[in-house]
């Protein structure tokens, strides 16, 4: 018998489905073993972009969708709020698909009373605003960087070694990659502050991160390509960032380790989706 973590909220965001880098398995995994009231969904979950380039859909990223509409039949709230990868999503804003709620932002208020923005966070990049062919660009060199990732890792996979990033390593040992990257938490952050909330949750730039700026709380969920993370609300209105770069059965201990036991229940039966 596994264990089932159960949370109050959970964001995700930037999974990609539709390109190879994706790593719908890992999601896919992850979303079978948690549990939540509130699940957001916060932009670039279905990479137009990609697909309109060169159509590729593996099962799994079918498995993906299937998943998380069964978890809104079932009751959880799912807020889809799409970003500049599924931007053709935003003309259904304020619409319901199939039990998810198609949002351009949301407030959120954690069980401790803090007012947390929930947005993509597009809006502050200039170049997507200002030179979208630049960022189409930009993606597609990004894209063959993920396409070398998928073999590298596929060989680490065959050496009995856990993933491992090569586009966010070479990201982070670039100058001006992290100099946006703080350029665009401290927008964020500052447009948090002007609303007169606590904090913010994003996505976009592929950077789990949790620290305060300027007296509000950034908080990144970072990836479902690179980094492997989720964004998660605790009962008692604490967020944590959880990486799930193993898979479950690879990792429990160590979860279980990490994690408080009031949302770590006996529940979970099995691989079923």
């Amino acid at each position: 018998m596994a264990n089932e973590l159960r949370f109050r909220s959970i964001w995700i965001s930037d999974v990609h489905l539709g390109t190879s880098g994706c790593q719908a398995e890992y999601l896919l995994d992850f979303l079978k073993h948690t549990e939540c009231d509130h699940l957001y969904l916060v932009g670039d979950i279905i990479d137009g972009w990609a697909l309109k380039r060169n159509w590729y859909w593996e099962q799994s990223h079918n498995d993906v969708i299937q998943k998380v509409l069964r978890k809104a039949r079932k009751g959880t709230q799912v807020t889809f709020i799409p970003g500049n990868h599924d931007e053709a999503a935003r003309q259904f804003i304020g619409l319901m698909f199939g039990e998810i709620k198609i949002e351009d932002e949301v407030i959120h208020t954690a069980a401790n009373g803090k007012r947390y923005l929930v947005l993509h966070g597009d809006q502050f990049d200039a170049v997507v605003q200002c030179a979208k062919w630049l960022a189409i660009v930009g993606d597609r060199a990004y894209g063959l960087t993920l396409k070398l990732n998928h073999w590298f890792n596929r060989a680490r996979a065959r050496l009995g070694l856990g993933y491992w990033s090569l586009s966010q390593y070479l990201k982070h040992k670039v100058k001006k990659a992290v100099n946006f990257v703080t350029d665009f938490e401290e927008a964020v952050a500052a447009e948090a502050k002007n609303r007169g909330l606590d904090g913010v949750i994003c996505g976009h730039i592929h950077k789990a991160e949790m620290r305060e700026i300027n007296g509000v709380m950034y908080c990144n969920d970072g990836d479902w390509v690179e980094s492997l993370t989720a964004l998660v609300e605790l009962a008692n209105g604490e967020l944590r960032i959880i990486t799930w770069q193993k898979l479950y059965g690879e990792q429990a201990e160590q979860l279980a380790a990490l994690l408080p036991s009031p949302i770590f229940s006996p529940i979970y039966q099995g691989n079923a989706a």
